[in-house]
């Protein structure tokens, strides 16, 4: 006993000399990495009891209710709420049932520690919801909270790692629709209102709370598993053809998940709504997804590339499920785990769905273009970033961890072996459950099922930014047989990383091609079983597409590139073709007419996309007025020739989309209005009502001299209101009037006219299109202006694209002047939103390059 007494002493001076915790930068704006680690140290067992009413005017408030129960474990400091509204929002408070003085700073509620207890304790709060992430319309709403933006809407812990339970009641107009995470339990009806409760959720995050409420229709899946929508769209060919699979689609992806994780589906539905100006593809929400309805909704001439990303997209909200809502994330820093394994995982799962389809090529040009097209920028950043404060973690988001970060993963699955990588994603699942990870997490556990020093491995993947350039020295002996070939490997940005990776790199003789798996580990490697062997007539690097970086082009063979017959092999050549263009290796042009070519003889549709995506850009970006003008009247003869040909529907719908978005001229002004006016109908080319309305505003933009009669006569033909809506609001953008165009960009300085962001964005590429830069550059200025607000005020992905519609789309001097002004005039500007800038206006930055070496 008196060494119990003494070891009890000795635990409690340890204690007492602990360094007490430091609340400096606890009641910053945002939720400061400080705050959230006490506050996972100071409360549990949360649950929220939500009440909204809405009222049936827009204008008008949402009264709403809060009874938080939170147990408390320390009360050295106050407990703090996060509420991103004005205090005149709160309108009454009760803590433990004793009213209490509204104590509103920084963002922040503060619960004096003296109107608390250790243990259970029950807060009562009135308050004005707040919309800034409501996204409230005059006939429906729907919340979007990620990354932190649940203290916009409630107070609340505004951190992943305080998950908790909800319990929520929503009185709406008596014609709308609920949707909630929990299950709806029951209904009161009230006059003109009914109230919807519903049930206790699972267990979530702030930022996967949700719900939707409106006019919408719904729909029920049949079978074991129930599945829920709320839809909009109208279209009645679209509704019949798109609503069944897409509930067999999350069925499918569901059954898939299950098995490869060896964990049943982990919440109590799986339940989602399509909204016609949802921001993002998807959101994974718990029990109610939320997707952007023309991402759902196809008619049956869709394409198969069409149908596949579909797919994806389901599969990618599904798997979040299990990684990123089961398994979520400790600090946001890691939110690139989520998305790596959403996307990764629904690469897996629609393989077996889509058999027709080579799923590596799609791998390829799905991530490869889009993860370069960040990292090889002034502006990239690594996988996994720093953050200080939530109030930055929208900023996180990018194509670094949407498609980079798939990329590091197939490496390291190849790597370690698909069994083995399972193993330990199928342990992570379970010991993580319902709870909070960090990759070191992953990382420990992966560790025992492999010999790979993946620490090592990580520093450079996961930790650092950038990616390789390759070269090779070959050396022949007298009689023309290779004596050695060395792959050498070093950083775009001159630092000493090196990327340990797998690639193949194939030979081509006249009869046959020999291909030699690559293990790169250090900056070199020597080839020897190529020692002894003929001169090749070409050489391919990363000829099965795993490899990540720039590789050695053969300028030699470009024209053969075309003729490859195997498709990862087309599809890795146009991607590292495009590249070294953009690295100054290979001119425009010459690009240009290799890609010319290709899309001429191309069959396959994804490679067709991606050909078609990368003639767009160099025609509009790094080919100079001139250039243009003198390519266009050929190539536009050749794509419109290729349309009357025997080709396969889905072939026809690409063409036509290239074809459209480049035949600016006089002659094909004239075909695309015919084609619209439905005077020629293309055999196979099947067009739905919303490929008319985009060739009327395409058509406007190249300012047809009917524009004005094409653009009244299109919105006769629109019967969807909120397709109405967005067309109304587009026409300012697409008028031939200067002033028109002008006078819609300067209302976007005021936040409630950017409320509509995909709206926005349209409108924005419409204004800077690259015919409107000489009269739209002067809104350059404003448009980076801008840019803190945007991100203040809008979602994850809008400051990024924001820029991208804006200053990216231009390739004048004129305009990188004004960047280039704007960030030597700023110099200390947000460095995440200066990343933002330097990513979306790399290829301006490149055409200046591209022009001066040109000249000299």
């Amino acid at each position: 006993m008196k060494n119990l007494f003494i070891a009890l002493a000795f635990c409690a001076l340890l204690f007492s000399c602990e360094k007490p915790v430091s609340d400096a930068h606890f009641y910053d704006e945002g939720i400061s990495i400080e705050l959230a680690e006490f506050r996972k140290h100071q409360v549990s067992d949360i649950h929220y009891q939500l009440d909204f009413s809405i009222p049936e005017k827009l204008e008008e408030p949402i009264p709403s209710k809060l009874i938080l129960e939170a147990s408390i474990s320390d009360l050295s400091h106050p407990l703090i709420l996060d509420f991103h509204e004005e205090k005149s929002h709160l309108k009454s408070l009760q803590i433990n049932g004793k009213p209490s003085e509204i104590n509103h700073q920084n963002q922040h509620l503060i619960i004096p520690k003296e109107t608390l207890k250790k243990g259970s304790n029950t807060i009562e709060i009135e308050f004005i919801a707040g919309e800034l992430s409501l996204n409230r319309n005059q006939d429906f709403l729907y919340t979007l909270l990620v990354p932190d933006r649940a203290s916009t809407l409630f107070p609340c812990f505004d951190q992943p790692n305080l998950k908790a339970n909800y319990t929520l009641s929503i009185s709406a107009p008596s014609e709308w629709k609920v949707l909630a995470g929990g299950p709806e339990t029951s209904k009161e009806v009230n006059g003109d209102f009914t109230t919807h409760h519903f049930g206790k959720s699972d267990l979530m995050s702030t930022y996967l709370f949700s719900f939707v409420a409106g006019k919408f229709e719904e729909a029920e899946s049949e079978g074991d598993f129930p599945q829920r929508m709320l839809y909009r769209e109208t279209n009645p060919e679209k509704i019949k053809a798109s609503i069944p699979e897409v509930f067999s689609l999350h069925l499918k992806a569901k059954n898939f998940l299950e098995e490869y994780t060896d964990y049943p589906f982990p919440f109590q539905k799986l339940d989602f709504a399509t909204i016609p100006i949802f921001q993002y593809g998807g959101m994974e929400h718990v029990g109610a997804i939320q997707y952007r309805e023309s991402a759902l909704f196809l008619d049956e001439n869709a394409t198969n590339t069409e149908l596949l990303s579909r797919a994806k997209l389901i599969g990618h909200e599904t798997a979040h499920m299990w990684f990123g809502d089961l398994v979520t994330m400790n600090w946001f820093e890691d939110v690139w785990m989520k998305e790596v394994f959403a996307n990764f995982m629904a690469g897996k799962l629609v393989n077996p769905a889509y058999p027709e389809i080579n799923h590596e090529l799609s791998f390829l040009t799905n991530h490869y273009p889009s993860a370069y097209g960040e990292d090889r920028t002034k502006g990239t950043n690594p996988i996994r970033q720093q953050l200080a404060n939530l109030k930055d973690a929208g900023s996180l988001y990018g194509s670094i961890i949407y498609d980079k970060a798939p990329i590091m993963m197939r490496q390291l699955e190849t790597a370690m072996g698909e069994k083995a990588f399972q193993r330990g994603i199928q342990k992570y699942i379970k010991t993580f459950a319902n709870s909070n990870a960090k990759w070191s997490d992953l990382v420990e556990i992966l560790d025992q099922e492999t010999e790979i020093d993946l620490q090592s491995w990580s520093k450079v993947w996961v930790n650092q930014s950038g990616r390789p350039i390759l070269s090779n020295q070959i050396n022949y002996s007298d009689d023309g047989k290779i004596t050695s070939f060395t792959i050498s490997q070093k950083a775009e940005d001159g630092s000493e990383k090196v990327w340990p990776q797998l690639f193949d790199v194939t030979l081509f003789y006249p009869n046959e091609m020999k291909t030699f798996s690559i293990s790169l580990e250090s900056e070199t490697f020597d080839l020897n079983e190529a020692q002894g062997l003929e001169k090749p007539t070409a050489i391919l690097f990363n000829s099965n597409g795993l490899g990540y970086g720039i590789f050695p082009l053969d300028l030699n063979s470009l024209d053969q590139i075309q003729t490859l017959e195997n498709e990862v092999m087309r599809g890795q050549s146009y991607i590292n073709l495009f590249e070294n263009t953009l690295a100054g290796k290979i001119s425009p042009e010459q690009t240009f007419e290799v890609l010319r070519n290709g899309i001429l003889e191309e069959k396959n549709e994804i490679l067709a996309r991606l050909i078609s995506s990368e003639m767009n850009t160099i025609f509009w970006t790094f080919l100079t007025q001139g250039q243009r003008e003198t390519q266009l009247p050929i190539l536009e003869d050749q794509l419109w020739n290729l349309l009357q040909q025997d080709i396969s529907t889905n072939m026809k719908k690409t063409i036509f989309s290239l074809y459209s978005g480049i035949a600016y001229n006089e002659s094909g002004q004239n075909r695309l209005y015919q084609v619209w006016k439905k005077n020629i109908e293309i055999e196979d080319l099947k067009l739905n009502p919303d490929n008319f309305t985009s060739l009327a505003m395409t058509l406007a933009v190249y300012g047809h001299p009917k524009f004005d009669e094409i653009l009244t006569e299109e919105r006769t033909r629109i019967s969807n209101p909120d397709k109405l809506a967005r067309f109304d609001f587009l026409q300012p953008a697409l008028s031939q009037n200067e002033s028109d165009r002008d006078a819609l960009f300067e209302s976007f300085k005021q936040d409630k006219n950017r409320e509509k962001e995909s709206w926005v964005l349209s409108a924005c590429g419409y204004i800077h299109h690259p015919l409107h830069q000489k009269n739209a550059v002067k809104h350059l200025p404003l448009a980076l202006d801008l840019l803190e607000e945007i991100q203040k005020t809008g979602d994850i992905f809008f400051p990024k694209r924001w820029v991208s519609v804006t200053a990216g789309q231009y390739s004048s001097p004129e305009a990188a002047e004004i960047v280039s002004s704007f960030l030597d005039s700023h110099p200390d500007y947000n460095p995440i939103l200066k990343n933002k800038i330097l990513q979306a206006t790399d290829n301006l930055m490149r055409a200046q390059e591209i022009t001066n070496s040109k000249k000299d």
